[in-house]
């Protein structure tokens, strides 16, 4: 299995910028699909954005599509987002998600492995 620890998050104003980490080992990570979801307070979680296992297509959801930008380093086996034009709504604690098998990249259930989050905080 893969172990899985985001790191990046904190507090930025409304507008700012983060970026998030996601450290892996354990196993090969060139074999995994990588996706990062969000849980925000009150909220279920839900998908954020997914790259397949050589990093060639990405996939976001519409509401952080054009601000934030998923990519990987397979030879360093992290998967970063970097978050640009924050808005309040980001708030949340972000997780990444490892799985050698998706078929809907967008679906919880599809990744075996998590780590144990990050809290992302943007003030207006």
């Amino acid at each position: 299995q893969v172990q899985l620890v985001e790191s990046g998050g904190g507090l930025v104003q409304a507008g700012g910028s983060l970026r998030l980490s996601c450290a892996a080992s354990g196993r090969t990570f060139s074999n995994y699909h990588m996706a990062w979801f969000r849980q925000g307070p009150g909220k279920e979680r839900e998908f954020v954005a997914a790259i397949t296992r050589t990093g060639s297509s990405t996939f976001y959801a519409d509401s952080v599509k054009d601000r934030f930008t998923i990519s990987r380093d397979n030879v360093k086996s992290t998967v970063i987002l970097q978050m640009n034009s924050l808005k309040p709504e980001d708030t949340a604690v972000y997780y990444c998600a490892a799985s050698t098998v998706v078929t809907d990249v967008a679906g919880e259930d599809q990744y075996a492995y998590w780590g144990q989050g990050t809290q992302v905080t943007v003030s207006s």
